[in-house]
């Protein structure tokens, strides 16, 4: 066999999954930015016996080497829910994905696509949108702006070259996910505190903490919500009862109850906000392990966090009020009582809301009334097979 001979093939075997999962740490191992996640949660995303996903969803991972050298990875996926919605919100028949893709060189780069490519046409695919890691709901998109500051918790970072890597493939920009950062020990601007007043004075409107020990009955409720608010959205996919549920028990050491509020109008649940201590703040430093001593140190911050960071993943508004002045007064109350609430009790300084859809108006709009600034771009792509 001729040196630097390229092979790729199938993960099969436990060793060739765990090298798929440890090539990450090595080749982002020198760049101060990348935050490396749990190792056992990465393996939990890639594993059908415990991601939800793979209830209606298929994936096959590769691996590249070269000289029996780990040098890339990528993974291939179709979900049967994404296929079933309306090709204008973004997937539809015909669509698959690729993501999780990392790799030492370009020449490495375009084979693992090329590979994902023909496992996807096999599978009867005619266009790509991605990369998606593996969901819309995990970590979407390639990060293209804001590479100079770390991610904040559920949030991806790659390596700059992979943009023009991806694109000399012949992939092109399909939709723009935007965070947004602001400075929320500063108070809002008097117009957006006017309405926040205002809304308060109103009878019919409550606003109140999620209850914890009903833990798995909010998060029913809050996805519930989200299910409804997001389902024309670009790019939705609903999440099942068993992903709901999965959701809730990965997010539960992390949610704070005064750092979730559901808005209450006539006594009806219509709009939720989950806000997270940055996670990423302790992990960075971690390298992806709890031992020997991470373990004790994670248990000892979570008991009460203090961040500078703190991130809005997920919000919604019921789809019968979006568009109105009462989704918009209902998301700015909760923004306002959550951002009391980080600062007071968590110490936080900077709050990001994100990932928002380059073109979801309302949400772009608030962030614009709030005085935030766009600090992170991720973008998808699309590729007609």
């Amino acid at each position: 066999m001729a040196e630097n001979t390229l092979i790729l093939h199938p993960v099969r075997t436990k060793s060739e999954r765990r090298e798929f999962v440890q090539l990450a740490y090595r080749l982002n191992r020198g760049d101060p930015n990348w935050v490396p996640p749990l190792r056992n949660e990465m393996a939990g995303l890639i594993d059908p016996s415990e991601n939800p996903w793979f209830g209606h969803g298929e994936a096959q991972l590769f691996i590249a080497l070269r000289d029996g050298r780990c040098v890339g990875r990528i993974s291939a996926h179709i979900d049967a829910l994404a296929l079933a919605q309306p090709p204008e919100n973004g997937f539809g028949p015909g669509t698959g994905s690729w993501g999780l893709m990392e790799a030492e060189d370009e020449t490495t780069a375009h084979a693992l696509i090329a590979r994902a490519e023909d496992w996807l046409r096999d599978h009867g695919t005619t266009r790509i949108v991605g990369p998606l890691s593996i969901s819309v709901w995990d970590e979407p998109g390639l990060l293209t702006f804001g590479f100079d500051h770390p991610p904040t918790v559920m949030m991806g970072h790659h390596r700059p070259e992979y943009q023009a890597w991806i694109e000399a493939a012949g992939y092109h920009p399909v939709k723009l996910l935007k965070t947004w950062e602001l400075d929320i020990t500063k108070p809002f601007p008097p117009l957006v505190r006017r309405i926040i007043a205002a809304g308060e004075r109103n009878d019919r409107i409550a606003i109140r903490t999620v209850d914890k020990s009903r833990f798995d009955e909010e998060a029913a409720l809050i996805l519930g919500i989200l299910n409804d608010a997001w389902s024309d959205n670009w790019g939705f996919v609903p999440l099942t009862d068993r992903e709901i549920a999965y959701a809730g028990k990965k997010l539960k050491a992390i949610v704070y109850a005064d750092l979730v509020r559901i808005a209450e109008y006539d006594g009806e649940p219509v709009a939720f906000m989950i806000t997270l201590p940055d996670l990423n703040e302790k992990l960075i430093d971690m390298d992806g392990s709890l031992f020997p001593f991470g373990w004790a140190r994670l248990l000892w911050w979570l008991r009460k966090p203090s961040v500078r960071n703190v991130r809005v993943p997920l919000m919604g508004v019921v789809k019968r009020l979006q568009g109105s002045r009462m989704a918009s007064q209902l998301a700015l109350i909760l923004i306002d009582q959550i951002k009391q609430a980080a600062v007071a009790r968590y110490g936080a300084s900077r709050g990001e809301i994100g990932w928002i859809l380059e073109d979801n108006q309302g949400m772009n709009a608030i962030a614009e009334t709030l005085e935030c600034r766009v600090n992170k771009i991720y973008t998808l792509y699309e590729k007609t097979l």
